[in-house]
């Protein structure tokens, strides 16, 4: 084991089950700390969200934003409400923020098939199913998100920018991951998903990607389009690997993704720049169950599994990726054996029958 390092987590629980999700999940990670040694998290939390913001007046203050910047990662819940929007009808979404303010360019969501959880597709090889969606965050459809032009009331108008830099960079993090994933005993595949067959800023996307590609000779790069990608991750998602793709359309594919295992309860994700990273559940705030104990825990377990993950590739820490495969298998060992079920899913585990269950597979779990 390494030496005890300790790291800040800045705690955004948000709004609605966000808050729910994130208290199972600090409680999940403390069970993990008793039950091995030699890490420290220590949590620091922070409000921001709707409901702040129609409290204060604002969804992320300065003061958060500078204790982010001081945190070693960030825990977020999630943030919305449908009610709560700004002057210009957009919903209220720091996160957003974060990610703009810290340049967290690749948006990762790991989709994988869990045992026990029920197959969405009739084909044996949905069991199968293991692949990354990287989604690029800082430009793309999103990039003048809140400058849309609007003229005379008759024309609404967002650009969407592509830039030689911001590619490559993201194609470059796809393709480290899908080495870390060949030696893993994965495929070592990257799919650019774009429509180069419509979109001259999609063909040069496309351009870039394969420039990027052929620095790394010992990954398999193909591109493909985003319509007959959807399709193919329906019909057969098992043969993906890897797939890097501009914001918009990362955005829609990776809620499609999760739908073919289990829905948004199960899908986590990790927003990752160069020095900082945000780690939270695909889903929103659910404000028809929030209060109800009926959220489902797992996407925020899994982001945490990402984030323990991250810290412990980014400071060379073996403690922390071992402690992130325990919790992954408590979490796989939860559901496989049939215990729990969350309501989407056809059964009637809630939050906390959930939590107990990965925190009683923690204490029962080989290091």
């Amino acid at each position: 084991m390494a030496t005890t390092t300790a790291f800040d987590v800045a705690v955004l629980p948000g709004d609605g089950i966000g808050v729910e999700v994130t208290a199972a999940a600090l409680e999940v990670l403390r069970a993990l700390g008793r039950r091995v040694g030699g890490f420290k998290l220590a949590f620091k939390h922070h409000e921001c969200g709707a409901l702040h913001y129609q409290r204060s007046g604002t969804a992320l203050s300065e003061e958060t934003l500078r204790a982010l910047e001081r945190a070693d990662a960030m825990l977020l819940g999630a943030m919305g409400w449908p009610e709560i929007r700004y002057p210009d009808g957009t919903e209220i979404s720091p996160q957003l923020d974060i990610r703009e303010h810290f340049e967290l360019y690749a948006g990762v969501r790991p989709i994988r098939a869990f045992p026990g959880v029920p197959a969405r597709l009739a084909s044996p090889q949905a069991a199968g199913i293991d692949l990354v969606l990287v989604r690029e965050q800082t430009e793309g459809l999103f990039f003048e998100r809140g400058k849309t032009a609007i003229k005379d009331d008759s024309e609404a108008r967002d650009a969407l920018v592509i830039t030689r830099a911001r590619s490559e960079r993201v194609f470059d993090f796809a393709f480290r991951l899908a080495e870390r994933r060949k030696a893993q005993g994965r495929p070592g595949k990257v799919t650019c998903v774009d429509k180069a067959n419509v979109l001259g800023s999609m063909a040069f996307f496309r351009r870039v990607f394969e420039q990027r590609a052929a620095r790394f000779p010992q990954i398999a790069a193909e591109s493909a389009h985003v319509d007959a990608t959807a399709l193919n991750l329906v019909m057969k998602p098992w043969t993906f690997d890897v797939m890097v793709t501009e914001n918009m359309f990362g955005d829609i594919l990776s809620d499609l993704a999760a739908g073919l295992i289990g829905g948004m309860g199960m899908a986590p994700s990790g927003d990752i720049g160069d020095r900082h990273a945000l780690f939270q559940p695909a889903h929103g705030s659910a404000p028809d169950i929030a209060g109800t104990g009926k959220a489902n825990p797992t996407a925020t377990f899994l982001s945490c599994v990402l984030m323990l993950d991250w810290l412990g590739e980014r400071h060379r820490l073996p403690v922390y990726i071992d402690a992130a495969r325990l919790l992954e298998r408590a979490v796989e060992a939860s559901f496989a054996s049939g215990r729990v079920r969350p309501p989407e899913l056809g059964g009637a585990s809630g939050t906390a029958e959930i939590t107990r269950a990965v925190i009683e597979a923690l204490a029962g779990a080989t290091s």
